[in-house]
């Protein structure tokens, strides 16, 4: 069953949670990058994103610094802003947005073509390979952009600019004998096209993003074509990995496992799935569904986190999902998010709003302070900071988020998802309103034009019970669809104060409540909460023995300033008493697990490396503390562990 998501300026969140995370996003986190963007932020590294279009727009002179995709930075900026707009106006930003664009738009070259890497630095080298130099990828995010702004704010100046960008690479890309036949390294322009078509109606960006997606992987290889009329220079980026690296091993539709790096990766199959939703190609749909299965079935952390092998920032296999070296970059979450948000209009099924909500709430959210100030690109499961001071596998790990990064692509990131959160928590059909996320917000939809405002009222996910008042414009037949998470074994649903038969009315994990609705009818939701013990599949060795903590869609960890050092120590024995205690004041406000434990005395080991099994290692009750993984190195650095031995 189809449906399509509702427009970000219909949804007007007053969720404690959410709402918080927005002024955050609109009070700090935007002025923060603007000031980064245009490097004025001390003790962190320079990005001169700013000071590039400048550059390029003839503005100011000077060299190009930092990496090939620094445009990106900018467009994520830009499209963070539009979210932000659209859903509470500011003069004063819409006039820096404003004179942001009028920069981009100076940069622009004569025949269209957009970067101001190729135009600053190597002028002469444009689409020389796509393999590696993300021109392609900075296209894309900045037609993401383009659309937000002229969604939020009615102004056409940045689409036009983009539209003149994608006729340039429709002109340049394609199988006529005056055309190049390649594809971008790495996969965005994709979803963008998309996107971008859905804006103009312009049907020659849909089929150029079908191009990108069908072209992928044949042969002649591309990347071998431009890599021999290149010559020696750059060789491929970790060689070893080949095409797969960037997805490009084999034809999507044939590819029966998500390789290589999980943003590219991620990207791409979001890309995919609009393509195949546009056009109504089943095949292709087919591929996204076996791909979902693979990455959500065999290759996603409990946290809705993917990417599991620092080298390559990649997939590696099924069931390698190591802890304390695992990657899992803060972007590939976010990918994951939009993925799932496509995947859930395919075909309304919870699983996919699992999925979202999984990796919106914990692998997400885990990577920004609760300041805003500071970020997370890897986001582990286990951090022992010893360790990853001196440890060449783990060097990875930084044991504190940063205040920015020389490849910054997850703040800014970050940013334009949350600001943009409201669009996510519905969707519509003709006669369906579907409320696939809960938090306290108000919205407006329209159901084959009947108007229809839904107010929910709940402090999930902290609390088990969610209120929502049904107001259409007049009485009318029509359907409410509640998702059920699939983390929830027993549920309740009262439409003004009468039970509904659950088992009668749940379909893929949606509850259709349909009848004669009349203004001012309230549904009752409640979403048992106990504290659950995951285990996670005997295949995934790392985490044999251990039990992860999980209290709604709340992952859980243990963190040093809490529970004391070396956590491996500690013990959570099944007949363990767990409760979960709200703590308001802490890390602003969350519920906490609460309970006791046993931790092996450290003192009976003294100068002894190793003991017969014969003298059981002694142990002492603790009381442990587990708090929301998303807030962890909020307070004090340490330690911190998601999978707690059970014996």
């Amino acid at each position: 069953m189809k449906a399509k998501p509702i427009s970000l300026a219909a949804v007007r969140l007053n969720d404690r949670l959410w709402q918080n995370r927005f002024r955050l996003i609109k009070d700090q986190v935007v002025p923060y990058q603007w000031d980064a963007l245009n490097d004025r932020i001390p003790g962190v590294p320079p990005s001169h994103s700013i000071e590039n279009f400048r550059i390029a727009a003839g503005e100011s002179t000077g060299e190009f610094f930092g990496r090939v995709f620094q445009d990106s930075d900018v467009a994520k900026w830009l499209e963070a802003v539009s979210y932000v707009l659209a859903a509470e106006p500011d003069p004063e930003l819409e006039k820096i947005a404003d004179e942001v664009i009028d920069l981009i738009a100076k940069a622009q070259q004569d025949d269209g073509y957009l970067n101001t890497y190729f135009t600053v630095a190597e002028p002469d080298r444009r689409w020389t390979n796509l393999r590696d130099w993300h021109e392609l990828y900075c296209a894309g995010h900045m037609m993401e952009a383009a659309v937000a702004y002229y969604e939020a704010t009615g102004k056409r100046k940045l689409l036009e600019v983009m539209c003149r960008f994608a006729d340039h690479i429709d002109r340049t890309f394609g199988h006529k004998p005056d055309q190049m036949r390649g594809y971008p390294g790495h996969p965005e322009i994709e979803l963008a096209l998309v996107r971008l078509y859905n804006a103009t109606g312009n049907e020659r960006y849909l089929e150029l993003s079908k191009y990108f997606i069908d072209e992928r992987g044949q042969e002649p290889h591309w990347y071998e074509i431009e890599q021999e009329k290149r010559g020696a220079g750059p060789r491929p980026y970790l060689p070893d990995l080949g095409p797969a690296y960037s997805q490009a091993h084999l034809p999507i539709r044939e590819q029966q496992t998500a390789e290589g790096h999980a943003v590219r990766a991620l990207y791409l199959f979001s890309g995919v799935t609009d393509v195949a939703t546009e056009t109504n190609d089943n095949e292709l749909l087919d591929v996204c569904k076996r791909l979902w299965e693979n990455v959500t079935h065999q290759r996603m952390y409990i946290t809705g986190a993917v990417g599991s092998d620092h080298y390559g920032e990649r997939f590696s296999l099924d069931y390698d999902l190591p802890n304390d070296r695992a990657y899992t970059e803060t972007c590939a979450s976010i990918a994951l998010v939009f993925w799932a948000h496509r995947m859930l209009h395919t075909d309304i099924d919870a699983e996919y709003a699992d999925v979202l909500e999984r990796a919106l709430y914990n692998g997400v959210l885990s990577g920004i302070s609760l300041d805003g100030k500071s970020f997370f690109y890897v986001n582990p499961l286990e951090v022992w900071p010893e360790a990853c001071k001196v440890r060449d596998d783990l060097r990875h790990v930084k044991t504190v988020r940063q205040g920015w990064f020389s490849c910054a692509c997850c703040p800014p990131n970050v940013a334009r998802l949350i600001a943009s959160l409201g669009q996510y928590m519905y969707s519509h059909s003709a006669d369906t309103a579907y409320i696939h996320l809960y938090a306290a917000n108000e919205a407006n939809l329209d159901l084959g034009g009947r108007k229809l405002r839904l107010a929910q009222e709940t402090d999930y996910p902290w609390q088990e019970t969610v209120s929502v008042t049904v107001q259409p414009d007049q009485a009318g037949e029509f359907t409410i669809a509640l998702r059920i998470p699939g983390w929830c074994k027993k549920t309740h649903l009262a439409v003004n104060g009468k039970p509904a038969d659950l088992a009668s009315i749940t379909a893929k994990g949606y509850a259709y409540v349909s009848r004669m609705w009349e203004p001012g009818d309230e549904i009752q939701l409640t979403l048992a909460m106990p504290i659950q013990r995951i285990r996670a599949n005997p295949q995934v060795r790392e985490n044999a023995g251990r039990v992860a903590l999980q209290r709604g869609p709340i992952v859980y960890c243990l963190e040093e300033v809490d529970n004391g050092a070396n956590l491996s120590s500690m013990i959570l024995p099944p007949s363990a008493e767990l409760t979960a205690q709200w703590q308001p004041e802490l890390l602003s406000g969350v519920m906490v697990i609460k309970g006791k434990a046993q931790r092996i005395d450290e003192s009976t080991w003294e100068n002894t490396l190793y003991c017969p099994v014969e003298v059981p290692p002694g142990t002492r009750t603790v009381e442990i503390t587990a708090i929301p993984y998303s807030t962890w190195c909020n307070r004090l650095p340490g330690e911190m562990l998601v999978w707690i031995r059970e014996t």
